[in-house]
């Protein structure tokens, strides 16, 4: 955090930043108290559109709250997708098929890459940079072309079963996210080459913005945040879960704890999910894609009940608990946003605007993520 001698309070002013400005990604707002172009203070104000999922976790049946989760952090809709699921068939100790389990996989990472593709081009854009949009989006509409044919959607996805997935992958498919992925290596050099390398982009993000891992662990914030922060956590890795364990990938860590560290974090992870990609589509086994006896009315036993998965933002968890009936007695979403944003208050003090702009765009922020 810059060194900044701010004068009396009284001499501050107030700035608004937002609810509708290019620059909070959303419905966000941030009540600036400046001190000239420094910030004394920044109260993130959220809840514009907070429209209580959780206590429609409450009032609906198991299966009826599944279409809900896509609507949190809707560009990384089936990581959360997954993580519901497999958190009631943990209830429900339901087995998933193996075939299943693989799709899953295929389909979360490459949810996931079109998730950093979006972060990727809004987040160059608030910098003043156009083009990176233009190309990331090219590249986002062939991931959601694929997707549409298996899922029926192109955004809000609700693809995974108690039990399994809604149908089968064809060969189509299957072939489509290979060709991708021989692709998008070829594009990710690219990037390197227009965003990377760019001396004006590093300028403004190396030595901006910084985030350690003590600050992490305090507000809980995780994903790039906290692997840019120097600590190699990833739930895929550290809670293993479907078939991560099966996957041989690496799990990008930089030290450096800025806003470039945190950009870094997300361009390899995309490169590792092309990696888990290839290895799913190749050891992908025959058989079924959903549990032979999955109960029409879930009711789980009694008790409290946790599951995290890595979305595309850090970790995703429920915490649900059940007191035997069609319907959760209480639902607690753990959203990454939410942390992630919660300690912006802190680390921009004494920054000046414009180099907390580029830190707040480094935090990847989904504001439905945040307003559940």
């Amino acid at each position: 955090m810059s060194s900044v001698p701010f004068k009396d309070k009284l001499e501050t002013f107030e700035l608004n930043l937002g609810p509708q400005h290019p620059a909070t990604h959303g419905v966000l707002r941030v009540v600036l108290t400046m001190d000239g172009e420094y910030i004394y203070d920044a109260e993130p104000v959220i809840g514009y559109i907070h429209r209580m999922h959780e206590k429609m976790g409450e009032n609906r049946t198991w299966a009826q709250f599944l279409p809900n989760l896509g609507r949190l952090d809707y560009l990384s809709a089936l990581s959360y997708n997954l993580g519901y699921v497999q958190l009631v068939e943990k209830m429900m100790h339901i087995e998933v098929p193996e075939r299943a389990e693989y799709i899953r996989v295929i389909t979360t990472e490459i949810n996931r890459i079109a998730s950093h593709l979006v972060w990727l081009g809004a987040f160059v854009m608030d910098l003043g940079g156009f083009t990176p949009l233009l190309y990331a989006f090219d590249d986002r509409e062939e991931i959601l072309d694929l997707l549409e044919a298996v899922t029926g959607s192109r955004l809000t996805y609700c693809y995974f079963r108690f039990g399994g997935c809604y149908n089968d992958v064809d060969d189509d498919f299957l072939q489509g996210c290979l060709k991708f992925c021989k692709r998008f290596y070829n594009r990710i050099d690219m990037y390197h080459k227009l965003v990377t390398g760019n001396i004006i982009f590093r300028q403004r993000m190396e030595g901006i913005g910084p985030i350690d891992a003590d600050m992490c662990r305090r507000y809980g914030a995780t994903g790039a945040q906290l692997r840019g922060a120097g600590v190699n956590y990833d739930v895929r890795k550290n809670e293993p879960y479907s078939v991560y364990p099966e996957m041989d990938f690496d799990i990008p860590v930089y030290t450096e704890c800025d806003s470039m560290a945190r950009y870094m974090v997300r361009m390899d992870e995309m490169v590792q999910s092309l990696r888990i990609i290839e290895q799913a589509v190749a050891k992908i086994p025959e058989g079924p894609v959903k549990a032979a006896k999955v109960p029409k009315m879930i009711k789980p036993a009694p008790g409290d009940y946790y599951h995290a998965v890595e979305a595309g933002r850090g970790t995703f968890a429920i915490r649900a608990v059940s007191d035997g009936k069609n319907k959760a007695y209480r639902m607690k979403l753990r959203s990454p946003t939410y942390s992630n944003i919660s300690l912006f208050r802190e680390a921009s003090r004494g920054m000046l605007l414009s180099d907390a702009l580029a830190m707040m765009g480094s935090l990847d922020l989904v504001i439905p993520d945040i307003d559940r």
